[in-house]
């Protein structure tokens, strides 16, 4: 009775087992099929998603961002890295530089002395003016076929937009500029502006400061043979002692400058590297100069003689070899026009000089001549060839 008992506990156990083995073998099968479609499901919208941020991309033009940004590494892996990079002369010469940052920079000096390149040396020809060449035409003949001899630097008004082609010989050429007013400092702040941006051209070796209303009195080669060979700067330095010199000294200007030591020369000058970059490094003699040399003490005659005067008198020619006619009298040389240009009128000014050059007599005294109106163009081209030599 016991045993009957017992195995039909046994049996029903064992069918319980049955059941439940039979309900978790369905579970089982359910829970794989669910994760299966939930899986499928995040695959679809994953695509989607994707499909959908590639069109955005498209559509957004975001492919040519990231094209951009891509460039702007190359130059790290391009060949040209090597001391050309730095010698080229730019083509442009503009720039975002204040003047603080622009003679920090150019007043850096190679304190080796022998070049690890062929240099050669050129002339900065630097314009100073409110607006237009009118004697371009005559200046494009000057400079045809010396290329690799020369650099050209305009100063203008902030205003001005030159219109030179790209085949003129001063088509951007010109500096970022500032107002300059005559007799003023901001005439002397253009002036070293122009030397700054000349010196960032490491093959500039001697600067010279013209106006528009300047002309070459010889051809190319005469004058960069002139500049090349002289072991001094052409710039005037003299001890004036009159109403028009010493009387301009302001007692303010000591300790740096002593009345013994205050010169007067030209505003136009031809000087070499050392000298130009003498100028722009100063901060010594220019606040002084800025603050007790006003009008009428006219800072572009004192400011770059006296100082260099003190810190270089041994390079110095003492003179300028730019012409000028002051027998007229007045607060600006005479200007000539049309009329005035002839051959005996420039044979006055070339012939019967006396002057020194390299310690000898020398009767070539004048490189460039001033002022000449727009009017004398055509008659300066007619006898440029006879004449000029060019």
């Amino acid at each position: 009775m016991v045993n009957i008992k017992m195995l039909s506990r046994l049996i029903s156990m064992e069918e319980g087992k049955d059941l439940s083995s039979i309900s978790i073998s369905k579970q089982c099968r359910i829970l794989p099929l669910k994760l299966l479609q939930l899986f499928l499901m995040f695959l679809v919208v994953g695509l989607g998603f994707l499909i959908i941020s590639i069109n955005m991309l498209r559509i957004l033009g975001i492919p040519n961002v990231v094209q951009v940004t891509q460039t702007t590494f190359l130059p790290c892996f391009e060949k040209e890295s090597g001391l050309e990079t730095y010698l080229r002369p730019q083509s442009n010469l503009r720039h975002t530089m204040n003047d603080t940052e622009l003679f920090w920079r150019a007043s850096f000096l190679p304190r080796i002395k022998k070049y690890p390149f062929k240099r050669i040396p050129k002339i900065a020809f630097m314009f100073l003016t409110k607006g237009p060449l009118p004697l371009s035409p005559l200046w494009e003949k000057f400079f045809k076929g010396n290329e690799e001899l020369h650099s050209i630097y305009i100063h203008s008004s902030p205003s001005y937009v030159a219109d030179f082609p790209p085949s003129s010989v001063f088509y951007r050429r010109q500096i970022p500029s500032q107002i300059a007013e005559w007799g003023m400092m901001s005439m002397c702040d253009a002036e070293r502006r122009l030397l700054a941006n000349a010196l960032l051209d490491i093959s500039n070796e001697w600067f010279i400061l013209l106006s528009e209303s300047c002309i070459p009195l010889n051809n190319f080669d005469v004058i960069y043979h002139y500049m090349s060979r002289s072991r001094y700067s052409f710039i005037g330095s003299f001890d004036e002692d009159s109403p028009f010199g010493r009387g301009r000294y302001h007692p303010g200007m000591t300790p740096e400058v002593n009345l013994t030591e205050w010169r007067k020369g030209s505003q136009w000058f031809e000087i070499n590297r050392e000298l130009a970059i003498n100028i722009v490094e100063d901060i010594t003699y220019y606040p002084k100069f800025k603050e007790f040399c006003t009008p009428a003490c006219y800072v572009d005659e004192h400011y770059f003689p006296t100082m260099l005067g003190i810190r270089a008198p041994n390079l110095l020619a003492n003179r300028s070899t730019t012409w000028v006619d002051w027998s007229r009298g007045g607060a600006h040389p005479a200007t000539f026009g049309k009329a005035d240009i002839t051959k005996e009128f420039f044979k006055r000014i070339l012939e019967g000089n006396n002057c020194t050059y390299n310690g000898r007599e020398s009767s070539l005294c004048f490189l460039f001549a001033r002022k000449f109106a727009p009017s004398s163009l055509d008659p300066l081209l007619d006898i440029a060839v006879e004449v000029f030599g060019f």
